[in-house]
């Protein structure tokens, strides 16, 4: 927990160190005027990570409030006592505390974890999941959540999420005033112009669409290695029979968005809309895995 803190604590010193940097080159080199420099920083540390924190704090409350997810308090048939005791095994595996164990109602084959830290998480199944996986499939798909969890994806993908949201602050406004410059001719002046405000409107969508492509990239990266995970506590076999099974949802995830990232199912694109997908194909989730046993068996 503390080196999760201080990984926070070293990445928002980085950004502000970096952005001071470029503000005072383009002021001191260029004589570009950007007005408070310490304003404009803390204006974007606290619009860039504050959406991104809350939601990470809230992340278990909101994710059961959106999709009915039922927590499972007492088990009161075989199947929910087989799912909290795999759970619970599977977390002593990973070393991480016990999750939260809740069902969900979903038509499709999927499960999610959320929570804002490792020890404090919650991992949820989809009685379509219940309805239509074997037990070795639906322990990987258990083993693939646990791994999220002990990985800190949640966490992560907070702090890569508040970088990206104040590099497209800062990096708006910086050519809001640049091009406001421009058209005014170079005069100084108290305030900007409708330039400025223009410039940042169109450039706060387009920065906001090219940080979704990075976070999509990293939400990919993480699917790979929490399949990676799930095969070292469930078993290769049984989480490329798990991947196979979730092809049956024909790219349907009727999660929420804001916990859809964390489920097992995404959603199928092809093309440019490849790079806004929070999930990679289920093929190369399933090569990766085969690739990575074939490496394993080379070195051995």
């Amino acid at each position: 927990m503390f080196k999760r803190i201080g990984l926070f604590l070293a990445t928002n010193l980085a950004v502000m160190v970096l952005l001071g940097v470029v503000l005072s080159v383009l002021q001191g080199v260029f004589g570009i005027r950007l007005g408070d420099n310490g304003t404009l920083l803390v204006f974007a540390m606290i619009f860039g990570f504050g959406g991104s924190l809350i939601s990470l704090m809230i992340s278990k409350w909101a994710a059961k409030r959106s999709t009915g997810a039922q927590v499972i308090e007492t088990p009161r048939n075989e199947a929910e006592q087989w799912l909290v005791a795999t759970v619970r095994r599977q977390a002593e595996a990973a070393g991480i505390k016990m999750p939260e164990v809740a069902i969900y109602e979903a038509p499709e084959i999927n499960a999610f974890a959320t929570g804002p830290t490792r020890n404090n998480s919650l991992v949820a199944v989809s009685t379509g999941l219940l309805g239509s996986m074997s037990r070795d499939e639906a322990e990987a798909v258990l083993a693939h959540e646990v791994s999220h969890v002990a990985n800190g994806d949640m966490v992560t993908m907070a702090l890569v999420q508040g970088v990206l949201n104040t590099f497209v602050i800062v990096a708006a406004r910086i050519v809001g005033r640049i091009v406001d410059s421009y058209l005014s001719g170079n005069r100084e002046s108290s305030g900007v112009g409708f330039g400025y405000y223009i410039t940042v409107f169109v450039l706060d969508m387009v920065f906001g669409l090219l940080a979704n492509m990075i976070a999509m990239w990293f939400s990919r990266y993480r699917e790979f290695r929490a399949d990676a995970g799930g095969a070292s506590l469930a078993g290769r076999d049984k989480m490329i029979a798990a991947l196979q099974k979730l092809g049956q949802n024909n790219g349907v995830n009727t999660l929420p968005n804001q916990v859809a990232a964390f489920g097992i199912s995404g959603a199928v694109g092809h093309g440019m809309r490849r790079l806004l997908l929070s999930h990679p194909p289920l093929e190369e989730r399933i090569n990766a895995l085969r690739a990575r046993a074939d490496t394993v068996r080379t070195v051995a």
